[in-house]
């Protein structure tokens, strides 16, 4: 029969749609679903269109030119031989030609330059990861706020146990004549009251489960367990995306430094030209005519190196912020790393001594408990005893969920994974 039971509740609990979901997960779960995340798929796309833009650099080059011009003189042969018509250029010139060239050697140009894209996708792409670290923050809060709103409406479950059975007594007491109804009237107020109570736990429980349903993209209701983490040792290393991103901005500035010295050196390539013109290669001939060139061509600009020395300082000046940027980081991070410890230190505490203090007042709620059935106390005596011991385990599950709130803030804080 035990097992029948068993194998009902667990049909009943399919048929619900009952579901489990762990903070690692929703921390998954938000990350894909939030609209930031697109632009990660934008950015390696962007970033293969470029490096594919880069590579086209080493195929061979074809350029296509024309060009008409008017001189105002044309070279001329100063010698006049009897019988021998040495002709002369028309002013009015005309070119049109094509020409193919393969680089043999960019200095690097184009391989820094690919470097350089890569370097520039990885940072964007650890920007984004900045970006959506910053939701696990308000995943705690709603997660944890779940946790606990659902620790308080099964509290008041309890406590309102404790007031029926006390409205028992008092209206035995009432049936007896050894009390007033007065007594009785408050504690049935007052189990109204803890009615009332647990509409508003209800309520406030529903609208942290729509906005956790909203962040990780499903349906989340009464039937959606959420796992309650288990507690963390304290970590001081920081892992944060942060300091990926830092890394990444080095070493897209040493690209860039590479870049520069690539962009000043030589460059050497071959090529093949063929036009048709007026005149062609001979100067001598006034017609139009076909011709072609070709062979090895130099290139190399100096002027960069006007500059160089002061690029170089700039990229010098552009680490240095980003080392400030990352001291700026570590030192903030540091600083809240120890507040949190000292909260997970202050929630130990507390801890140690709540189970303690919950023994006595149940203690003493017990004790009122006789006393309001022996007419001893009345209504509002054993009340302020219940309320009393209900504080008290209150007071408990909130430090348990504060605890371990700090211990996964603090987590968080430092970037170690789960």
């Amino acid at each position: 029969m035990k097992y029948f039971f068993l194998a009902l509740l667990l049909v009943y609990s399919g048929a619900t749609g009952g579901q489990s979901l762990t903070l690692a997960e929703c921390y998954t779960l938000a990350e894909q679903h939030y609209p930031v995340a697109k632009q990660r798929d934008l950015i390696r796309k962007s970033s293969t269109y470029s490096l594919e833009n880069l590579s086209k650099g080493y195929l061979p080059q074809v350029g296509l030119y024309g060009q008409a011009t008017y001189q105002s003189a044309v070279t001329q042969i100063p010698i006049h031989l009897p019988g021998v018509e040495i002709p002369t250029l028309n002013k009015d010139q005309y070119k049109i030609y094509g020409e193919v060239s393969q680089s043999l050697y960019d200095g690097g140009v184009i391989r820094q330059q690919r470097q350089t894209q890569e370097t520039n996708a990885a940072i964007e792409e650890q920007k984004l990861d900045v970006e959506l670290y910053k939701i696990r923050e308000r995943i705690n809060q709603l997660f944890f706020g779940i946790l606990l709103v659902e620790e308080q409406i099964k509290q008041t479950v309890f406590l309102e146990n404790d007031i029926r059975l006390g409205l028992k007594k008092a209206e035995a007491s009432l049936a007896n004549g050894v009390a007033f109804k007065s007594n009785v009237d408050i504690l049935k107020a007052e189990l109204l009251k803890t009615d009332q109570r647990k509409t508003e736990l209800n309520t406030l429980q529903k609208a942290y489960r729509d906005m956790l349903g909203l962040f990780i993209d499903r349906q989340l209701d009464e039937h959606t367990i959420l796992e309650k983490p288990t507690a963390l040792s304290s970590s001081q290393d920081i892992n944060r995306p942060e300091i990926k991103m830092y890394n990444s901005q080095w070493t897209g500035i040493e690209a860039q430094r590479k870049l520069l010295r690539a962009r000043t050196m030589p460059r050497l390539s071959l090529f093949v030209q063929g036009g048709y013109g007026r005149p062609a290669l001979n100067l001598l001939s006034n017609n139009f005519e076909t011709y072609y060139i070709g062979g090895l061509r130099l290139n190399w600009s100096l002027s960069g190196f006007y500059t160089l020395k002061h690029d170089k300082a700039l990229l010098d000046v552009s680490q240095q912020t980003i080392d400030v940027q990352r001291e700026t980081f570590l030192f903030n991070t540091n600083f809240t790393l120890k507040q949190q410890t000292a909260e997970i230190n202050k929630y130990n505490i507390l801890l140690a001594t709540d189970n303690e203090i919950i023994m006595l007042r149940s203690n003493i709620k017990n004790a009122a408990s006789a006393q309001l059935e022996n007419g001893v106390i009345n209504s509002n005596d054993y009340l302020r005893e219940v309320n009393a011991e209900d504080q008290a385990r209150q007071n408990k599950l909130v430090h348990e969920i504060q605890l371990l709130m700090a211990q996964y803030a603090q987590q968080n804080t430092t970037g170690n994974s789960l």
